[in-house]
Parts: C-alpha cells; sequence; structure tokens
C-alpha cells in the first residue's frame, strides 16, 4: 500500500501518541494533525512493505524506513513534508522506548533529507512606510475595519509575532497599562511582548470601535473574549486575519512576492540590521533554537551585501 493511503484505524499506539503529543506535550494541532497523518501514511506503507498487518513496531528496520521516505520522494512529496515525516518517526519511537519498552529507533538511522535554505522575502523601510501610511488614512476616515485592520498591522509588525499567535489574542492578554501582550505560541508556550507607542495609540482606538460593534450586535452574541472580531462579532479566524493582512499588502504598488509572513520577517531583519541582540530577537520570535533566528542574520549581510555592490565604485 502506498504511503498516500491511510490504514483503516490506526494503530492503538499511535492513537496513545497523537493524544500525548495533544494533552501532555502540548504541541500545535497542527503539529498533531501533521505527524498524525504521517504515521498513519506510515502504518499503511507498512502493511505493504511487510504483506500484512502482522508486523511489529520493533521489527521495523532502518532499511524500511528508508523505503518509506524514498516512496515519499518518488511520490513528489516536497523534502520539508518528507524530513516532518522523518521527525515523527523519531520522535514517535523515542516515545515507544518510554512507554511500550521498544528499545529500538530505526528512523535514527536514516539521514534527514537536505533542505535548501530559504531567505524570507522582506520589505524595505520603503514599503513598511506605504504600507502604514495606507492603513493610517484608512482608519482617519473611522468606522471598525479600518481602526481594526491598522491596529492588527501595528501587531503583526511591531511585535513580530505568528500570524496564529494575532488571531489567538484575546482581551484578557492585553495589557494597555504595562504597554505590553501576552502570545501563546508553538506548543503552546506563553511569552510576554513588548508593545510600542504606535501600537498601543492604534489598539486604544480600536477598543472604543470594538466596544460600539460589540454593543451593536445583536442579542449580545459577540464573542467577548476575542480581541480581534469580524463585523458579526465573531472572533477573525487564522485565514480571516490572513485575508485582512494580504489585501493591505496587495494594495502596495511593488507588493511582488509579499506573503502575510513577510511582515514578521522584516520586523527580525530590521531588529538585527539596527543592532538589536541575536538572542532579543530570539526570544521576542519565540524561536526555540538560536539557529532558526540565526537566518535572519544572513538576511542582514545579502543586504549589505547589495547595496555594497550597487554603491562602491570598485565593488
Amino acid at each position: 500500500m502506498s504511503p498516500g493511503a491511510t490504514a483503516a484505524e490506526p494503530r492503538g499506539e499511535i492513537l496513545e501518541f497523537i493524544a500525548f503529543l495533544a494533552k501532555e506535550r502540548n504541541d500545535s494541532p497542527n503539529t498533531v494533525a501533521a505527524y498524525g497523518r504521517d504515521l498513519g501514511h506510515f502504518q499503511a506503507f507498512c502493511d505493504g512493505y511487510f504483506g500484512g498487518p502482522a508486523w511489529q513496531w520493533p521489527t521495523v528496520d532502518r532499511l524500511a524506513v528508508r523505503s518509506f521516505m524514498g516512496e515519499l520522494q518518488r511520490q513528489g512529496l516536497a523534502k520539508r513534508s518528507v524530513a516532518r515525516a522523518l521527525s515523527a518517526l523519531r520522535t514517535f519511537y523515542r516515545f515507544l522506548a518510554v512507554r511500550h519498552g521498544v528499545s529500538v529507533n530505526p528512523a535514527l538511522a536514516v539521514r534527514t533529507p537536505k533542505l535548501e535554505r530559504r531567505l524570507p522575502v522582506l520589505m524595505d523601510r520603503n514599503q513598511v512606510d506605504a504600507l502604514f501610511h495606507s492603513a493610517e488614512t484608512r482608519a482617519m476616515g473611522g468606522g471598525f475595519r479600518g481602526t481594526r485592520d491598522l491596529a492588527m498591522l501595528e501587531l503583526f509588525y511591531g511585535t513580530g509575532m505568528r500570524l496564529s499567535e494575532l488571531a489567538g489574542i484575546s482581551l484578557a492578554d492585553l495589557d494597555l497599562v504595562s504597554d505590553q501582550v501576552k502570545v501563546r505560541g508553538k506548543g503552546r508556550k506563553e511569552r510576554i511582548l513588548p508593545l510600542g507607542s504606535r501600537a498601543v495609540q492604534a489598539l486604544r482606538a480600536y477598543h472604543g470601535e470594538r466596544q460600539v460593534l460589540a454593543h451593536d450586535v445583536e442579542q449580545g452574541k459577540a464573542d467577548p473574549r476575542a480581541l480581534f472580531l469580524s463585523q458579526r462579532g465573531r472572533r477573525l479566524s487564522v485565514r480571516g486575519v490572513q485575508a485582512i493582512v494580504r489585501h493591505m499588502l496587495e494594495g502596495l504598488a511593488d507588493s511582488a512576492g509579499l506573503r502575510v509572513h513577510s511582515l514578521r520577517h522584516s520586523f527580525a531583519t530590521h531588529m538585527l540590521d539596527a543592532g538589536a541582540d541575536l538572542r532579543a530577537v530570539q526570544e521576542l520570535l519565540g524561536h526555540a533554537s538560536l539557529s532558526t533566528t540565526q537566518i535572519y542574520t544572513h538576511t542582514s549581510v545579502e543586504r549589505l551585501k547589495k547595496v555594497y555592490h550597487q554603491a562602491h565604485p570598485r565593488a
């Protein structure tokens, strides 16, 4: 059976592992779902590889794992997806070792596919200025949407938080007296982010518009907890926030290549360009590993090289 197919029902160990990820390790729902799919595909693959469902987890060897990885690649999966599947297997076998005494981890003997290091698409200062000028103009016109969208933009670029973190903010997470906001990142880990004066100003203006909307929504059905609401009074979903920010970016004259996460990437790079400490930026971004943050130092160097080659007479 191909890895693209799933077994009729995941084995009990897989279900136990998925519950562990969600309830004990507090992994994000996306990670839990992706690992569940990967292990389901691996179970289906092993049913075909070993000629039936009688195989056991301790009998799986590195050749079986390598064959599975090869099949994923032949089916056209991206290297990052193949690498994630291998990571899921390694983590699963560590779980089996602790909970079920399985002493082997065949995924450890398989090399992770080499991933291309992609530099994030950034906004330059002129683009940032144009983006905020447009958002501020709409907000000055009054009304709920323009005020809300400016507040979201200020939070997104002003803190570098993730899209999912922005959508997940509740009113109780916001402290406009201490100028800070609490967000929940990957693995539901909480961190406190400082707010700049522009963000605080925009959030205070939005808070007034939010109260008016919440009062006007029929029969008090507005979400009392969510910070960012739709015009129907419901919490904006991740896709809802993404669509709003994407629409603002598309309004720029030179928006080619820009994505919603360009705001987060630009925040990190502009901080480092201005001399911010790498570890401080790591904490602000919520990166578990410093090496993840270091890609932005590489981006800064590349930008310096570009300026150098354009400006220096002997470059």
